[in-house]
């Protein structure tokens, strides 16, 4: 879909070209300079969008905003942004954001590659890209809910300045079929994007494990709002190869001693941002500190007094703090990010920004086996123990001798409810997707775990920790009456109380 300014000139452009056309038939090639682009390399296109998602989920603006939500990040001093008000600025970038990235693979079907869908010059290009746009609508309809969607990413010289709005139900079952279509494409003795795809080299065989596991992230995410096609496309997906080992980890290499813009998102943080804006949450400090999880002192720094005095104490910051709670704070008490891992720049192999692991799809593989789905409820302790081996193995951390008290703390799920197991299986998925406040944020408001207490401060959700990203509020002049029309249809209009579709678990 383009912006809307883009849209709109697109449309003055072509006017215009009505217009004038009588004049000279060479109109065309008068007007058009010598050096000017009129088509761009697909591996770029590819490359930029693959960065440009990879990076967004971990920025500082998002981890203030979604990542204090799932109670990551707290703020510090500026805690005001992690009081649950709505923050125009913020929704308004991050539906721009994704809008972006949607059009510049859309031209790649529309216009780089079109009429080569059956050639094997662009057969298996134009499938990767779809795969990878699929995933990018999917993180767009997760935090929105219904979006313009069918009427969207078209050619320039067909754009639909106001698009309806299709209901996020629509959206997924579109998705799913898609995405079985695309993978039906791929074909290893096609020509493939080489270097230009930071995830996987251009690899068919790679992409159709991420695909498969894409797969099974949409049937997953639909499992209580519509549970047979959830089951049947779980079913499918697990059928087939799935991301099996930490070298299928989908993620964009970063440089730590290169420009900011090409650091990883959590250490652009220490770069470029303000010092209040390094201070994790009491949530997951104290959860890692109450399991002595390994990784605690990998992720958070012990507090500047601690350090001076001893013994070391880690210690996080509430979310959506009262006024009275943030004048009596003080920084040297709690804990900002480690500098031995995420903040710091002489890592000899710095952090990659991760989209997709295989301690992901275990977790997904965990969950799917307690319901029968593709595997035995029996298969469901080992995938999950294979999700936290994974997940420890994964850059930063690096472990693989977990400690022996973890594993008998931790690592069964003996004895326990389904509930309990699925608390004790996303708890860990949670930890796991430290640095990914997307996808944390979806699969916390489809399960539920961890139980998370919201702050004091009522903002902008009388203290509830909000459900859903607010629509552009440009959608609200700019497409009025399609925007009405979909927010007619949320329970509480276009605010971050509302769910998205799928958010449906009792």
């Amino acid at each position: 879909m383009k912006t809307k300014s883009t849209k709109y000139t697109a449309a003055i452009l072509i006017a215009g070209g009505l217009m004038v056309g009588g004049c000279t038939k060479d109109f065309s090639q008068l007007n058009t300079p010598p050096t000017s682009v009129t088509s761009i390399d697909p591996g770029i296109l590819l490359s930029k969008v693959e960065k440009d998602a990879a990076f967004s989920e971990g920025t500082e603006t998002i981890n203030i905003h979604v990542g204090s939500w799932i109670q990551y990040w707290a703020g510090g001093v500026v805690a005001p942004g992690s009081r649950y008000f709505q923050v125009t600025k913020t929704d308004n970038a991050v539906w721009a954001a994704h809008y972006t990235l949607l059009r510049n693979l859309g031209q790649i079907r529309n216009q780089e590659l079109k009429g080569l869908e059956n050639d094997p010059a662009g057969r298996t290009k134009l499938a990767i890209a779809r795969i990878l746009e699929i995933s990018v609508w999917q993180r767009l309809t997760d935090l929105y809910g219904d979006v313009p969607f069918s009427q969207t990413t078209e050619f320039a010289g067909s754009v639909n300045n106001k698009p309806k709005y299709d209901k996020q139900e629509d959206i997924y079952k579109k998705l799913i079929a898609d995405l079985d279509e695309a993978l039906g494409k791929l074909n290893s003795s096609d020509l493939s994007y080489g270097n230009a795809d930071f995830y996987y080299k251009g690899s068919v065989d790679s992409w159709k494990k991420f695909g498969n596991s894409l797969k099974l992230r949409l049937g997953m995410r639909i499992k209580y709002a519509d549970p047979q096609l959830a089951e049947k496309v779980v079913k499918e997906a697990m059928a087939q190869s799935l991301l099996s080992d930490n070298k299928d980890n989908a993620a964009v290499p970063t440089f730590n001693n290169a420009q900011t813009t090409n650091a990883n998102p959590v250490l652009q943080q220490m770069m470029t941002g303000s010092s209040d804006l390094r201070y994790l949450a009491s949530g997951l400090v104290s959860t890692l500190t109450t399991k002595k999880d390994p990784r605690l002192t990998m992720i958070a720094a012990p507090t500047v007094n601690s350090q001076k005095s001893g013994p070391l104490e880690y210690k996080g910051i509430g979310v959506a703090l009262t006024d009275e709670q943030l004048s009596g704070m003080i920084k040297d008490n709690f804990s900002t990010a480690s500098m031995t891992t995420w903040f710091n720049q002489s890592l000899a192999s710095p952090i990659p920004a991760y989209v997709f692991t295989y301690a992901e799809v275990c977790f997904f593989k965990a969950e799917a086996a307690l319901k029968g789905w593709g595997a035995v409820p029996a298969d469901a302790e080992k995938f999950y123990q294979d999700g936290i081996r994974a997940a420890m193995a994964q850059q930063p951390y690096n472990i693989t001798a977990i400690p022996q008290t973890y594993i008998d703390a931790e690592f069964s799920l003996a004895g326990l409810t389904e509930e309990q197991q699925l608390e004790k299986i996303h708890t860990q998925k949670w930890i796991m997707l430290f640095g990914r406040d997307y996808e944390a944020f979806a699969e916390w408001r489809r399960t539920g775990y961890p139980k998370l207490v919201p702050g004091d401060n009522k903002g902008s959700t009388n203290g509830a920790i909000p459900r859903r990203a607010a629509y552009s509020n440009q959608e609200a002049l700019l497409n009025t009456e399609n925007y009405n029309e979909a927010v007619s249809r949320m329970a509480n209009k276009d605010t971050y109380l509302s769910k998205v579709w799928w958010d449906q678990k009792k």
